[in-house]
């Protein structure tokens, strides 16, 4: 190896190392924030986990069961505890993500272009915000709804013969609740992400409009896969989903018309002649 080729590696290799620390650096700041909001998250847990049943009761009012009060069990000693992780875990994430999404675009942003990084920080922002939407939507309607569903299968009154009570268990509850979150949530990332793909040119509105049969059965294709299996919480992931394709689609063109008008004024500044 000549010392020409030595030099090469080397000029190349250092870049390469600089981006390294810079990701160590990023990842340490994210995994920071992590896990402060783990602890904080877990400090209150219990104080979280009843404010997640509170949908439960608003269920047991619709279902005509109003006692004022919701049994849920657990049926292993360390049940509860690891419940108690798995939401610290999931609040963490939850409220880190801001931590988590800046250190990604402070990474990202060195290799962007000034319009560019303006382009992408709308989208930054936009994610969280329809994120905590579609999880508004989950906490205050639909799990009520599913849950009201779920209580009205009870068979408890003086003319049953055979008593039958919902007495969900606090992990299953957690995880019903925590993945109709997820799902909504992500979901109602879909024009955030085809908004995006089209601002760069990798996706366009008549691709998503040629495709909107396809869609709309994969939509209650998924919601029947990611959600608890009854039509309430099937239908009703499936149709936000279909009118968040819609909004895509428009929002699509309106980048399609922005550029189109960017591409022809540039052409016609190109065209003035010269003095």
């Amino acid at each position: 190896m000549t010392s020409a080729d030595k030099d090469e590696i080397e000029q190349s290799s250092a870049p390469l190392i600089e981006h390294l620390i810079e990701l160590r650096k990023r990842l340490i700041w994210s995994l920071a924030g992590f896990f402060l909001a783990f602890l904080l998250c877990f400090f209150f847990a219990k104080e979280l986990f009843n404010l997640l049943v509170l949908p439960f009761q608003w269920a047991t009012q619709w279902a005509g069961l109003d006692t004022g009060r919701v049994n849920l069990i657990y049926t292993a000693p360390q049940e509860f505890f690891f419940t108690q992780i798995k939401l610290g875990m999931f609040g963490g994430l939850v409220l880190a993500f801001p931590v988590i999404a800046t250190q990604l675009y402070k990474f990202v942003a060195p290799g962007l272009y000034r319009n560019e990084r303006r382009a992408f920080l709308p989208f930054l922002v936009a994610a969280p915000i329809l994120f905590l939407l579609g999880a508004a939507l989950v906490y205050f309607f639909f799990t009520p709804m599913v849950m009201w569903f779920f209580l009205a299968m009870q068979q408890i009154g003086p003319d049953d013969e055979v008593t039958i009570e919902l007495l969900p268990r606090v992990s299953e509850y957690l995880g019903l609740i925590m993945t109709l979150i997820l799902a909504f949530g992500l979901v109602f990332q879909l024009p955030v992400v085809t908004t995006l793909l089209a601002r760069v040119g990798l996706l366009s509105a008549q691709t998503l409009a040629d495709k909107r049969k396809w869609a709309i059965v994969i939509a209650f294709v998924v919601a029947a896969v990611i959600t608890p299996p009854d039509p309430v919480s099937q239908i009703g992931l499936a149709l936000p989903t279909i009118l968040l394709y819609e909004i895509s689609i428009i929002l699509c063109r309106r980048i399609e018309k922005t550029r189109e008008k960017e591409r022809l004024a540039r052409e016609a500044e190109a065209a003035e002649p010269t003095t």
